[in-house]
């Protein structure tokens, strides 16, 4: 288990003895792709780094986990949690529901816990990248960790 700036997710992480690796990079304030910024700078595929996105579906924060190089299939998060419609959820809801900054966005100790689902991608890699809860933090787990940590379910929702 690595040592990481503490932050809601490496407390969860640590209190449940959850293996992972603290990955810390230089954020680029003038950058907006947070997730590519990542990979980039952390030298990992794209397609082992996951981004955390909030969606309303049916009136409902849902969590949606997707590879950095693909976007969220929103009708397919719909679909995954039993619900009808989804659009994307506004950044400040996300931020104050979440207690982290958008670009800083963890899956893994978020202020108040909502139903999450994760791309079954995630599934072919040993290892995957999460943010960590600020920018300039990424933590590698292993997915199936990642999942029992977030209770997440495993659905095809990238694009």
């Amino acid at each position: 288990m690595s040592r990481a700036p503490g932050t809601p997710a490496t407390v969860a992480l640590t209190a449940e003895g959850i293996a992972y690796t603290a990955r810390v990079y230089e954020h680029d304030p003038a950058t907006s792709n947070f997730g590519l910024e990542a990979a980039e700078a952390l030298g990992v595929e794209p397609e082992r780094v996951f981004k955390t996105l909030l969606a309303d579906v049916d009136g409902q924060l849902v969590v949606g986990i997707v590879p950095v190089s693909t976007t969220l299939d929103l009708k397919a998060l719909a679909r995954a949690v039993g619900g009808k419609k989804a659009a994307m959820a506004d950044a400040r809801l996300a931020e104050r529901r979440t207690g982290y900054v958008v670009g800083g966005i963890s899956p893994i100790g978020q202020k108040t816990a909502h139903p999450t689902v994760i791309d079954e991608s995630a599934q072919l890699f040993d290892t995957v990248l999460v943010s960590g809860g600020r920018r300039g933090l990424d933590l590698e787990l292993a997915p199936a960790d990642l999942i029992a940590v977030t209770g997440a379910t495993v659905a095809d929702i990238a694009r």
